[in-house]
């Protein structure tokens, strides 16, 4: 009889250890319908160059955890995880994540619905086996419309309340077509927590480069107006 209560503390939820690292980060990545299949491409070939880049890994490995756990998710109407929460702690397991990028079909298509994209990344942090040190969604976009779901604004509040960071990176591809200033909207609307920021840059290789600024200043949790940042950036520019 004993042995069959153990067996049943054991695979209850309860028995279950959660991981602890330093970071949770939701990437959370446009992929509504002003996105078309290469440029969906090519921000997932950024994002996995980014998280295997050697500061990005050095980074990491110099958190408090040594370690930060790591999803990808793509938004437009609904939203889609392309890659599920992966502990990243090193070069292998990094690698692991960016090659799991490479190759899932696209999830979501249609138009715009960043309230419900911010809250689906509160969701996702909420709803896992991770305790983290630091708790952020990185949202990036090429746009303000929110054509479906709830308020940017209300979403943006209901995310910081629950103490998570929200920080952008705004695609400037189209700004000259939009009629407004897209990285002062987002530093507005969007972004919000300890530490936030916002981080424009355009399509192409500058892209490319972002993220991996952005990614380091995030596993850092430090900002670009910081010594710390511009120490990593520094190392950044070496490992190229």
């Amino acid at each position: 009889m004993r042995h069959f209560i153990l067996a049943l503390f054991l695979a209850s939820p309860l028995a279950a250890q959660s991981v602890e690292t330093d970071l949770e980060l939701v990437l959370l990545a446009d992929a509504s319908g002003s996105i078309d299949a290469d440029e969906l491409a090519f921000q997932r070939q950024s994002y996995a160059v980014a998280i295997t880049d050697p500061a990005v890994v050095n980074a990491i490995q110099n958190t408090l955890y040594g370690s930060i756990a790591v999803t990808y998710v793509e938004w437009a109407e609904t939203q889609a995880t392309v890659v599920d929460w992966t502990v990243i702690a090193d070069m292998d397991s990094a690698e692991r994540f960016a090659a799991a990028l490479i190759g899932p079909p696209r999830g979501v298509v249609g138009r715009n619905a960043i309230g419900w994209a911010l809250l689906y990344g509160k969701e996702k942090i909420e709803t896992n086996d991770i305790r983290g040190f630091r708790r952020v969604i990185d949202f990036s976009g090429d746009t303000m419309a929110n054509t479906f779901g709830p308020p940017i604004n209300a979403a943006r509040d209901e995310v910081v309340a629950a103490g998570i960071t929200i920080n952008a990176l705004p695609i400037l591809r189209n700004d000259r077509f939009l009629g407004y200033d897209l990285t002062q909207a987002y530093e507005e609307n969007i972004i919000g927590g300890p530490d936030a920021f916002v981080m424009p840059a355009r399509s192409g290789p500058e892209f490319t480069e972002a993220v991996k600024r952005k990614l380091i200043l995030e596993i850092a949790g430090t900002t670009p107006q910081t010594d710390y940042a511009s120490i990593l950036l520094d190392g950044l520019q070496i490992a190229e």
